[in-house]
């Protein structure tokens, strides 16, 4: 599976962007539109990152599904659901402190739990426990508490989730001109995956935004994929797929089209279309609205026996256009 190498520094766009409480939203300051959901934070610049050394180089955090800790080859898990919370939240801005006002936010969601300082601190012990056999070896303790705060001192790459992104971004950047370059990144992001995202990583505003960004971005890398399939010729595989993603993703357009060209190759241009009469009709029935102007455009195609459906242009991404509304 191709990986990330530790010397090639992950960069900061391929980041996960987290939503902030609501408090914490404020104090950011700043009112820039950052065009993500929910008021999520946008990124720090690399140069901001502090790392006084990476202990963490033995250590990988994982996200995408149960949370878990990889320590030189041994799996830990983490019991404790609190303890595995305040992993994951600092897995998200793995190398960078998290105060400890967003912690006890994260974690408690507001709940009144007492001293909340001496909470906090307990649940650190316990994390730092958790995570020690790796730090052990490397010289010092992973999880550093700084400036009324935490952080995982490690590399961002050392995330499962983040290695993901910096896959997912390569593969996509591959896809016009090397789709087979491409396939293989895809599935090397894909595999990366477990379950959903941060699946057991508590109720926290942060990790639940950081949930559906991370599931979002992965239906993407499966059209990527299925795109990379049909590049290369790869039809029987990218209808089998396809198929399975159309009936789990009924609404979401892109899927179909890829079907809809990966069934006209094959020479069944009548499923094709039968394909396009369901989504209209789905679309029609569940949302009230028609299909969108890729889709239609796809169909008329199909109709004419267009010769540009042979070619690679036919299943790249393109700048997606929404639905009409009726």
């Amino acid at each position: 599976m191709t990986g990330i190498g530790t010397a090639e520094k992950l960069k900061p766009e391929f980041r996960i962007q987290t939503p902030l409480p609501p408090a914490n939203r404020q104090r950011s300051g700043g009112g820039l539109n950052t065009g993500l959901p929910n008021g999520a934070t946008p990124l720090t610049r690399w140069s901001d990152f502090r790392f006084a050394a990476d202990r963490g180089s033995g250590l990988r955090i994982n996200i995408l599904g149960p949370v878990f800790v990889d320590a030189e080859g041994q799996t830990h898990a983490i019991r404790a659901n609190k303890v595995r919370a305040m992993l994951a939240t600092l897995a998200l801005e793995a190398g960078r402190a998290v105060s400890s006002e967003d912690l006890v936010d994260e974690l408690w969601s507001g709940h009144a739990i007492g001293n909340t300082r001496n909470a906090l601190q307990a649940t650190a012990t316990r994390l730092r426990r958790a995570i020690e056999p790796a730090a052990r070896r490397r010289g010092g303790s992973v999880l550093r508490g700084v400036n009324n705060g935490y952080l995982l001192e490690m590399s961002p790459e050392h995330v499962d989730g983040n290695r993901f992104l910096e896959l997912a971004a390569q593969g996509a950047a591959h896809l016009p001109a090397r789709p087979e370059r491409a396939l293989e990144l895809l599935q090397s992001a894909l595999d990366l995956w477990r379950g959903p995202a941060l699946l057991d990583a508590g109720d926290g505003l942060r990790v639940r935004g950081a949930a559906a960004l991370f599931d979002e971005r992965r239906l993407t890398v499966r059209e990527d994929l299925a795109s990379a399939l049909l590049s290369v010729g790869d039809e029987a595989r990218a209808i089998a797929e396809l198929r399975r993603l159309v009936s789990l993703h009924p609404q979401r357009e892109r899927f179909c089209e890829l079907l809809m060209v990966a069934l006209y190759r094959t020479g069944r241009q009548g499923e094709a279309l039968d394909l396009f009469r369901w989504a209209r009709r789905r679309l029609d029935e569940e949302l009230g609205i028609r299909p969108g102007a890729p889709l239609q455009r796809l169909h008329a195609e199909i109709l004419a026996q267009d010769p540009v459906l042979r070619q690679r242009a036919a299943v790249l991404p393109s700048r997606r256009e929404p639905a009409v509304v009726r």
